[in-house]
């Protein structure tokens, strides 16, 4: 019984260049799989332009049309189709026999150490061809010698899930030697040990830097100024409730500007919260809005009559809308550090391409990093993944200078942002 397995994931190219690919997902449903696929496009660079959702609660079908970003960007679509066939459940008749959900082990980490003369852009470079080998960084320690020469290490892990094969190890060290030239001195790749143990662990920030990165309210001094107009486009999203259209669902209706990953934001939220979407339909963007509807229910089929986890559901959704990001500018000491955060998924999963993003707006500016640090934090309401960036002064910003704080955190939230 089912499909053939190579029909679970289609993708199907427009004629026309700039128009959107469908990639057109049926399969068996499972709990969270929208965001799952979403995150997995999100890996790749590319932005959902408008979406179809429908499932039973035992059968999906799920249409993404996608382009990438920048449209140069290079996407090895037949990758991309076995990662997200990956995603999806078994087709098989046993599927049915047995329900019960059984928890995948975390994809082994490894442990890259890169090893070069020191340059502008080096660490960028470097996270960008890792993203184009499908190496997902999960943690990293970046170290600048007094002679100038950087130490990276990359604890990683492979989309490919290749990594245990000398080949792709080899052929991963080789790649990087290539681009990165006469500047590399030194590449090692191997499966990690007790290190990267050591690597989950984090200093506690500064209470002040603590409650500015993780406030529930944008403080002025946090929007930088050319952004004060996107601020204001954020404060007008709007999440509204409706029970009266359905007999067995609930509306959920959502108008708010368009962002970087903001499908993914919202799929995530909704599964974390243990909310199921029965129907969706994500709008294609309209003068730089977004317009959302969503028929859902709780895990069991029911309807969220519950004013309480209305209000709650709500106002975790705006909260992800205003600013699933944070990012700031403080002192250390002599020493001045770059902070982002975002909010870990219950699986215990990142956002993707945070990292290759901020290294790119730095990159962009003229920035030097001297260290760089990705880690773990935790506050009350959930977990969060913390990206250091220690900074080298340049003469264009003066890392003193309240406007060429401002000028950083400005740029590197818009090429979050995607705006």
């Amino acid at each position: 019984m089912g499909i053939a397995w190579d029909d679970v994931v289609l993708i199907e190219h427009s004629g026309k260049p700039g128009d959107p690919t469908a990639i057109t997902v049926n399969c068996p449903d499972k709990a969270g799989l929208g965001c799952d696929l979403c995150r997995i496009v999100l890996e790749f660079g590319l932005y959902v332009t408008r979406a179809d959702f429908a499932t039973d609660g035992k059968w999906c079908y799920i249409v993404l049309w996608v382009v990438p970003r920048p449209s140069s960007l290079k996407v090895d679509w037949g990758s991309l189709k076995n990662r997200l066939m990956f995603t999806c459940p078994s087709c098989m008749i046993s599927f049915y026999l047995n329900q019960q959900s059984t928890a995948s082990a975390p994809p082994p980490v490894y442990l890259l150490k890169v090893f070069c003369l020191d340059r502008k852009g080096l660490l960028h470079d470097v996270t960008k061809i890792l993203c184009e080998l499908e190496l997902t960084i999960q943690r990293v320690k970046v170290m600048t010698t007094p002679d100038d020469k950087v130490l990276d290490l990359f604890f990683i892990t492979d989309g490919m899930d290749l990594l245990h094969m000398k080949q792709r190890r080899d052929e991963t060290c080789e790649h990087l030697s290539d681009v990165l030239g006469e500047y590399c001195i030194s590449c090692e790749l191997q499966l990690s040990g007790p290190e990267c143990e050591v690597q989950q662990g984090f200093t506690s920030l500064p209470q002040e830097v603590a409650e500015e990165l993780f406030s529930c309210e944008l403080s002025k001094e946090a929007v930088p100024m050319s952004a004060a107009s996107d601020t204001a486009k954020l404060k007008k999203a709007t999440v509204t409730v409706d029970n009266l259209l359905s007999p067995v669902h609930t509306l959920l209706q959502i108008q708010c500007v368009d962002q970087k990953g903001l499908i993914y934001d919202i799929l995530r939220t909704s599964k974390d919260c243990d909310i199921r979407i029965a129907f969706g339909r994500i709008q294609s963007t309209a003068k730089g809005y977004r317009t959302i509807d969503l028929f859902i229910q709780t895990t069991d089929g029911n309807k969220i009559l519950d004013e309480e986890t209305q209000k709650s559901l709500c106002s975790r959704l705006k909260e992800e809308m205003l600013h699933p990001l944070r990012v700031t500018v403080a002192s250390r000491g002599p020493d001045t550090e770059l902070l982002v955060a975002n909010p870990v998924e219950l699986s215990g999963k990142g956002r993707p391409r945070v990292f290759y993003d901020v290294t790119s707006a730095l990159k962009k500016l003229g920035i030097c990093i001297f260290s760089a640090e990705i880690a773990r934090h935790s506050t009350e309401e959930r977990q969060w993944e913390v990206y250091r960036f220690r900074l080298e002064e340049s003469p264009e910003y003066p890392l003193a200078s309240r406007r060429a704080r401002t000028e950083i955190v400005d740029r590197v939230k818009k090429t979050l942002m995607g705006w």
